[in-house]
This record gives structure tokens, C-alpha cells and sequence, in this order.
């Protein structure tokens, strides 16, 4: 597999590299040089979920690792469902909080601890990311223990969900956390800071585990695949997919399912508050604003980092961005509405997942199948859906073993040259 800096196209690499770099020169995002295009898709929709993805993602990466060795990181890293559940006629959820942060970024964070260990040379990693909430948790349990990696996340103090925090923030061992005083995009721009440093770079082995590294998008490919396999030919072939959007690394791996062959009618890009794509969509011009904090923390992202990967697909592909529509914007107040409508249907949401609903339900037309993805389980936020709806949910086994934890996490001010200091004490511990 070859990819190459959308920002600097003579920098190109192979996938091992790519995930061990994460990012390119001048913070410049690898994209295939190729994508493979399956023909028969209704004979790999019959497959079961596990070999389907490993089918999917061997032909990405192509020979540079063996086809037995694709199906075992798969193997290790999906081990959990992703199942739809009908919420009305011709509407889904795909639920995709049944990993064991409950949250779908375990598809994700879990296939890149396994493709970094299958890449890796044997020296110490250090993995910096950020997190607006789930990414944490994710990332933090795919790597924890791993020998010769440490992971360093940050996140914005006071701005993600009591249980999230608890998540990722009570392990310890080799998984060091930090609340920023400061918003997601601040943490975001940290990270940017540290690879853009040669000599850190060099000195810790950085490497990120954000949607910016291609080994997490490509795994949120299969997840698509698996929702159409649950549905009839005749569904999938007028299917509507609404994706919650926040940094955008799930939309770009739903648009990278359609480039290579899923039959998707089109994507709606749902926002909340933080509207900069759909303003964008609609004017044409890149406005970020001062991220606002939102019910739906984990899109509460104003300069969403993989923006210009779906820019660059649009291109290769030939597809204008009218491909995914105007876009959506949704209120805490309307998600708040949305999270009741579902209930009253039967079904447990929480407003992630209803901004998408929602945002479907406002443009989905009579005779279009509808998916719409539910990122995180509702227990995650659940003073937020509890406030909603007057209710007690109960804690999962894995919320409720973490929430009587302690928080270990350090508290820094927005300032690089602190989490300079710490990424080289990490490192040399």
C-alpha cells in the first residue's frame, strides 16, 4: 500500500510507515495512492463480519502483509458486534458502542494497537493524541500494558463527560492523561505542535492515534460493509447514512466504503453547534469559530482535522461536495427533543446519535432506507440523558468498575513546552 502527503504529494509511503509516523511533513495527512474497487459486492456482504473486513482491508494494504496476517489483527481487534436495530420502518441505528469502551471507536483505536505492534521495529513509542471524549478511552485501553509504548492523551478539562474522564483517566501502567485548561481544537493544536518538533519527534518516537492515522480510518471502513450486510439487497440499494460529526474521521471512512463499492445513495453530515463544515458546504468558504461546548461533547470540534482527506477523495473521485448535501446543524435543545422522540419509539439514544436521527429524519425522502450511526452507549452521558428524560440509567459493567476509580490524570495550562517536558520524562521513565 503507497500513500502520499496530501499536503507534500512527493512524500509518499508505505502503510507501516504510515502508521508509525502518523503524520506527514508540514502535518500533511496520508491518503492511498490507490483504492481497490469490489465488484461483487453482494458475495462479500454474505461474508461474516470478521473475514469481510479482513478481505477489505487486505486489499488496501495490499502485499505488504500477508492476507492470514490481516485476518489475525482483524481478528484480535473485532471482537465485538456491530449490529442494526430498527427504530422505526425504514430506519436503523447501527450501534456501535458494544467494545469495551462503548464507544465506536474501539473498532479503531484496537485494529491500530494491533497494526503498530505488527509494524514495529522493536524501539520505544510514545503515542500523542487528543480527545473531545471517546478517542481517550479507546486508545487508551487498545495499548494498555503493550510493552515499549507509551500513550500520552490529552483532553479539555471540565469539557467531556464525568464517566468518559473516568474511562481512560483511572488506568495508570503506561497510559498517562492530561485535562488541558483549554478546548479540544487547543488540544488538537498541541498535538500538531509536537510532531511539527524534529528533534522531540526523534527523541520519544511520537506517533498519534487520532483519525489522523490511517490505520484507525481504514478500520472504520468495515463497520458500513457490516450495517448494509444486516439489511435486504433492496434496503441497501436506496441507502441514506447520517453520520454525527466532529473531527470527520468517521465520514471520511463512510465515503472511502462508498469509493470502494458499497452502494450509498449519500451521506448527511450532522453537526451540532460547531457548524464550521456546513457553513461551509453552503458558502463555500472555511470559517472556524471559537469552539462551543455542547450536550454532544465529542463533536464539540471547530477545525476538523480530517476535512481535507474527504476534500482530496471528493477530488480523486470525481464526486462534487454536493455529495454529502448541505449538511445539518442541530441545537442542544432540538437533540435534547430527539433523544425523547427516540425513547418514546423505544429506543435508548443519546444526543450524538440523535443529531444524526434527527438530522435524517429532516431530509430522508419516503422511498430511502436510512442508517444513522449511535457512536456511544447512552450510559457514557448519562447525566445528560438522565436530565432528559427523567430517568436512572443503569452503568455497564465496565462505566461502573471505572467510576468508583481515582482519577490519575495531571492538570496543565495550554503551554507546549510543559507537554514537551512530559513526553520526554515519559519516555526516558
Amino acid at each position: 500500500m503507497k500513500l502520499y502527503n496530501i499536503k507534500e504529494n512527493d512524500e509518499q509511503v508505505s502503510f507501516g510507515q504510515a502508521v508509525r509516523q502518523g503524520l506527514g511533513r508540514n502535518q500533511g495527512l496520508f491518503f492511498p495512492s490507490e483504492l481497490p474497487k469490489f465488484d461483487d459486492i453482494d458475495a462479500l456482504l454474505a461474508e461474516d463480519f470478521v473475514p469481510r473486513s479482513a478481505k477489505i482491508l487486505s486489499a488496501l494494504i495490499g502485499d505488504e502483509l500477508p492476507a492470514e496476517k490481516v485476518y489475525e489483527l482483524v481478528n484480535n481487534a473485532f471482537q465485538f458486534p456491530a449490529p442494526i436495530k430498527q427504530v422505526k420502518d425504514g430506519v436503523y441505528a447501527l450501534e456501535l458502542f458494544h467494545g469495551p469502551t462503548l464507544a465506536f471507536k474501539d473498532f479503531g483505536g484496537r485494529f491500530m494497537a494491533q497494526s503498530l505492534a505488527a509494524v514495529s521495529d522493536g524501539g520505544k513509542i510514545t503515542i500523542l493524541t487528543a480527545t473531545s471524549g471517546d478517542t481517550g478511552a479507546a486508545v487508551a485501553h487498545a495499548f494498555y500494558g503493550m510493552e515499549n509504548i507509551n500513550v500520552v492523551i490529552l483532553y479539555p478539562k471540565g469539557k467531556i463527560s464525568p464517566l468518559q474522564e473516568k474511562l481512560f483517566c483511572t488506568l495508570g501502567k503506561n497510559i498517562h492523561t492530561v485535562a488541558v485548561n483549554a478546548d479540544f481544537d487547543a488540544c488538537q493544536t498541541l498535538v500538531k505542535h509536537a510532531f511539527d518538533d524534529a528533534e522531540l519527534r526523534e527523541q520519544v518516537g511520537l506517533n498519534s492515534a487520532n483519525s489522523i492515522n490511517i490505520s484507525r480510518l481504514m478500520a472504520q471502513i468495515c463497520y458500513y460493509f457490516e450495517a448494509a450486510a444486516q439489511m435486504s439487497k433492496a434496503e441497501r440499494e436506496n441507502l441514506v447514512i447520517s453520520v454525527p460529526s466532529g473531527n470527520f474521521g468517521n465520514l471520511t471512512a463512510g465515503l472511502l466504503a462508498k469509493a470502494l463499492g458499497l452502494p450509498v445513495k449519500r451521506f448527511i453530515a450532522a453537526t451540532n453547534a460547531n457548524d464550521t463544515v456546513p457553513r461551509y458546504l453552503q458558502t463555500g468558504k472555511w470559517d472556524p469559530k471559537p469552539t462551543v461546548a455542547t450536550t454532544s461533547n465529542a463533536m464539540d470540534v471547530s477545525q476538523p482535522n480530517n476535512w481535507p482527506r474527504i476534500e482530496e477523495l471528493c477530488k480523486v473521485q470525481g464526486w462534487g461536495l454536493e455529495t454529502l448535501g448541505k449538511g445539518a446543524v442541530v441545537e442542544d435543545a432540538q437533540a435534547a427533543e430527539s433523544v425523547r422522540d427516540l425513547n418514546e419509539l423505544g429506543y435508548l439514544c443519546e444526543p450524538h446519535g440523535s443529531i444524526a436521527y434527527r438530522v435524517l429524519e429532516e431530509q430522508r425522502q419516503a422511498d430511502e432506507t436510512g442508517l444513522f450511526l449511535c457512536t456511544a452507549h447512552p450510559a457514557k452521558f448519562k447525566e445528560v440523558v438522565d436530565d432528559i428524560l427523567g430517568s436512572d440509567i443503569e452503568l455497564p459493567a465496565p462505566l461502573a468498575k471505572h467510576a468508583a476509580m481515582d482519577l490519575l490524570s495531571l492538570n496543565f495550562d495550554n503551554d507546549f513546552a510543559k507537554l514537551r517536558e512530559l513526553l520526554i520524562k515519559v519516555q526516558q521513565a
